[in-house]
């Protein structure tokens, strides 16, 4: 039995889905943006690429804790 997964990369499924964009695209996307705060390229994923608060937050934290090395 395989457990669920947690956390903010519960959300990519559904992620990939909704947008027709793997994940590797977004975060490749978060990494090459000049801004570099967390709600700062929260609402700059609403705004230039219409993702939905949870979404854009989910892919900022996943991002962000990937690249500190967490």
């Amino acid at each position: 039995m395989t457990s669920a997964v947690k956390g903010p990369a519960g959300y990519f499924p559904s992620i990939e889905k909704k947008y027709g964009r793997p994940v590797a695209e977004w975060k490749d996307l978060i990494r090459t943006s000049p801004l570099t705060q967390h709600m700062e390229l929260v609402h700059w994923l609403k705004a230039e690429h219409g993702l939905g608060h949870g979404h854009a937050n989910a892919l900022v934290a996943h991002t962000l804790a990937e690249d500190a090395g967490k």
